[in-house]
């Protein structure tokens, strides 16, 4: 199971598919990124771009913690998926809380 460790320990589960720009794909309250699996296997079996999504802490498959459930908490989070799968010039997209 493909995860991240934050910077405060917490586990965050995340898919990784296909090749060329980078499509992010964040989801809102109370989902998980699996809703978005619809969307990065079109991209993916087109060939048009890599697709990457991520559960939110408290989220799926990602450790449910008791502390930084917040805005900032999340966009740290979501910045250290972007380091540790090097993406540059990505496209993001969002739903309700993901789009924030």
């Amino acid at each position: 199971m493909p995860t991240i460790t934050t910077k405060d320990g917490t586990q965050i589960y995340y898919k990784d598919w296909g090749k060329g720009q980078p499509i992010v794909f964040s989801h809102g309250w109370p989902l998980s990124g699996d809703d978005w699996d619809g969307q990065m296997l079109y991209f993916g079996l087109a060939g048009l771009s890599q697709s990457s999504r991520h559960d939110r802490r408290g989220h799926g498959r990602s450790d449910q913690t008791w502390d930084g459930n917040d805005m900032d908490t999340y966009a740290d989070d979501l910045a250290q998926l972007f380091e540790k799968l090097d993406l540059k010039d990505a496209i993001m997209v969002g739903h309700s809380t993901g789009g924030r």
